[in-house]
């Protein structure tokens, strides 16, 4: 837009993070949004989202290709939507707060396997590159930076450590209630891992020009200054 203002296109900064689960996206972006008084998007929450609705469908992963139509009726009959603000991103189904039923393991096993699916990714990459080009924000997810913005302003491939994405995910757990062991959550994660990276639609890779950060052993507001430096020097 040649004609938009200093103001607009500031307003419109578009910084994506991918990774693994467990790598920190979720609570980075929100909290470098927050900084930036800019919108956040957890894309990976709409998988989720459909995820929950094929376990409340009774499907179970991993999926083939015939389960692709039944994953795309349900997000047919039921509406998904999704509410991006500073320092938050709020899901809905059929008009109800899902947040915290997308959370769980399960749902999280689901979410990779739904997500591998090309009708699935047809139909929810347009809603996110339209939410990210409505207002701009941080986005986070897995195929963001390759997939749905490749252009974007700031790339980031946020990563951490199999034993410490294990670790956060299993206090994370821990804190909502969800009782598992840690080593069970090592398992889940490498499973969610290996259906991420290899999976043949938009696997889970690094976009050419990401700022690469591996979070191991660092803080989290040592992991915002330092996306949150990254951003000034673009600007």
């Amino acid at each position: 837009m040649a004609n938009s203002s200093p103001e607009d296109r500031e307003s419109r900064l578009i910084i994506v993070i991918d990774g693994p689960a467990g790598a920190g996206k979720s609570t980075v972006a929100s909290r470098l949004a927050s900084r930036l008084e800019i919108p956040y998007l957890d894309t990976g929450a709409m998988y989720r989202a459909v995820g929950l609705l094929a376990i409340r469908d009774g499907l179970e992963p991993p999926l083939d290709e015939g389960a692709s139509n039944r994953v795309v009726d349900l997000m047919n009959r039921h509406r998904i939507e999704v509410e991006a603000a500073d320092g938050g991103t709020t899901i809905l189904v059929d008009g109800r707060d899902v947040g915290e039923d997308i959370r769980t393991p399960e749902c999280s096993l689901m979410a990779s396997a739904v997500s591998a699916l090309a009708e699935v990714r047809k139909a929810l990459v347009p809603l996110q590159r339209e939410l990210g080009l409505q207002n701009g924000g941080v986005m986070e997810g897995r195929d963001i930076g390759t997939v749905v913005f490749p252009d974007a302003d700031l790339k980031v491939f946020l990563t951490a450590s199999v034993d410490e994405r294990a670790r956060r995910r299993h206090v994370d757990l821990s804190e909502r209630n969800l009782e598992t062991s840690l080593e069970e959550v090592r398992e889940q994660q490498q499973q969610r891992d290996l259906q991420d990276t290899s999976r043949a639609e938009s696997p889970l890779q690094v976009a050419r020009g990401s700022v690469v950060v591996d979070t191991t052993g660092l803080t989290l507001d040592e992991v915002v200054e330092r996306l949150f430096e990254e951003v000034v020097r673009i600007r």
